[in-house]
């Protein structure tokens, strides 16, 4: 695949989609920024691939947000990492946040899929 089709096969996230996907890992537990990269990439089938540049500063916006907390540890290979973990404010976010994200993909999947005789007008 040329460098060219592969953006153009790219999917765009919707403002704001980064921070749930983000919020929806940490509910798996604590991870470092490279594991949140990667198991947002493995859940999605590799059509999601979020790099640093979008990352890192998402992690920032949502620990100031008070939504999630890090601390520094010590990772397997023995490097310095930067945990995140999901605070109870993160949990209610990310539970407001799925239910938007439920009634936007409903209302997208009724425009394109919209049932006879209601989208004659």
């Amino acid at each position: 695949m040329t460098r060219k089709s592969e953006y153009r096969n790219r999917i765009e996230l919707l403002q704001g989609t980064l921070d749930l996907l983000v919020l929806q890992t940490l509910q798996w537990g604590p991870q470092h920024g490279y594991g949140i990269s990667n198991a947002i990439r493995a859940n999605s089938g590799s059509v999601l691939q979020v790099d640093t540049g979008s990352l890192y500063p998402a992690l920032h916006r949502l620990e100031r947000a008070g939504w999630i907390a890090a601390e520094w540890k010590i990772s397997e290979n023995s490097q310095r990492v930067r945990v995140y973990r999901l605070t109870r404010a993160g949990r209610k976010r990310l539970n407001d946040e799925r239910s938007r994200w439920e009634t936007l993909t409903g209302a997208i999947a009724g425009i394109l899929n919209p049932v006879k005789g209601e989208s004659e007008t």
